[in-house]
């Protein structure tokens, strides 16, 4: 015999987007992220995007043509210059992104918000650099931190703020993925935690806070032919009052042909109430797959509850991103998630591989208060 349990309960796992979708977003780069995830957001949304350019001008033009931008030029100093330009999306990886934020600030007399990918730049000074530039122009900058605007991590901030789960205990991320690692990562001292965990720290810091301190550990990955220190990495996350956070970001994930394949990001919050998991859909990218999450409450005895719903990641949170910017235009207020609040996101990387480095914990504030 089944049992119907009536539950007043709403998710807000959605973004809460701008009155106006007529800002002209100007884009900076035609790779993967931007080409096929980001513009295929941005139509879906019916943000209008009005002109593109990459590295490669035969690239940009190629990414113009497919998803319906009206303008491609050969060179990104000519589309600062575009007065029709009036939001910046920059695609660009870490290392180059300062050198583009400087520029545009020249144009703030149109350019009035700049979203730049995350990483903001390759570690917390040069990110700080990109933050000022940008404050003392009056641009308001968002970063694409969007793992936040995954449907099972918003839902579970949600859960978390509404006193679901008590006072939050434990969580933890487990991630057993194969990652594509781009070219240019080969020039970098820095690999998995920079490019791949940043998903991770800034998502504990979106749900819980800023932890004091953290302890990380890392072993190269095999699979990866090039030359890097953190492949396979792990860390802790330290909060004043107890909590404590850690992630196990495994890019091995198993010797590849002739196993079977386990691949998987699953996620766990416990707490003093409650508790919630989950599973985050991306890994099985280009198969739209959306993430889960299922949890119980004191509030709610003897029940599991399993909310669902049909958005993804990949493309659909980009939406979010790009929404809660054309949102800060237009208000003239801060971005959800803002160059300020990326810079404590960039401290804790920072955090991280000073941990590697000296192999102990390090506090946050040793890393913000650096000259």
């Amino acid at each position: 015999m089944s049992t119907t349990v009536e539950v007043d309960l709403r998710l807000d796992y959605e973004p809460v987007y701008p009155r106006s979708r007529d800002l002209g977003i100007g884009c900076i780069g035609a790779g993967f992220i931007m080409r096929d995830i980001q513009l295929v957001a941005y139509a879906n949304a019916g943000y209008r995007v009005v002109a593109i350019a990459s590295r490669t001008a035969a690239h940009a033009r190629a990414a113009a043509q497919l998803r319906g931008v009206p303008r491609a030029y050969d060179d990104w100093h000519e589309l600062l210059a575009d007065p029709e330009v009036r939001v910046l999306d920059i695609a660009y990886p870490p290392d180059q992104q300062l050198p583009i934020v400087r520029e545009a600030c020249r144009h703030r007399d149109h350019i009035r918000g700049i979203l730049a990918q995350k990483p903001l730049a390759m570690n917390y000074p040069e990110a700080r650099e990109i933050v000022r530039l940008c404050r003392e122009a009056g641009i308001a900058l968002g970063v694409n931190s969007n793992m936040r605007y995954d449907q099972s991590i918003r839902a579970l901030r949600g859960l978390i703020a509404a006193g679901e789960l008590g006072e939050p205990v434990v969580a933890t991320i487990d991630m057993r993925a194969i990652p594509h690692w781009q070219s240019f990562l080969r020039d970098y001292d820095r690999l998995t935690i920079l490019n791949m965990s940043i998903h991770h720290l800034d998502a504990f810091r979106f749900l819980f806070g800023d932890p004091d301190r953290v302890f990380a550990s890392a072993r190269p990955d095999p699979r990866t032919q090039f030359g890097h220190r953190d492949g396979i990495a792990m860390y802790i996350l330290e909060y004043p009052d107890g909590f404590r956070a850690a992630a196990w970001d495994d890019v091995w994930a198993g010797p590849g042909a002739g196993a079977v394949p386990d691949i998987y990001i699953r996620w766990r919050v416990e707490g003093t109430r409650g508790w919630a998991q989950g599973t985050i859909g991306w890994p099985r990218y280009p198969v739209p797959t959306p993430s889960t999450l299922e949890f119980t409450s004191q509030r709610h005895p003897g029940v599991l509850l399993v909310p669902r719903w049909d958005r993804v990641w990949f493309p659909d949170a980009f939406e979010g991103t790009m929404a809660q910017l054309l949102r800060a235009v237009e208000d003239g207020t801060e971005p959800e998630i803002s160059g300020e609040d990326h810079l404590r996101t960039m401290a804790l990387v920072d955090a991280c591989y000073r941990s590697l480095e000296q192999r102990r914990s390090v506090a946050l504030a040793e890393i913000e208060g650096a000259p």
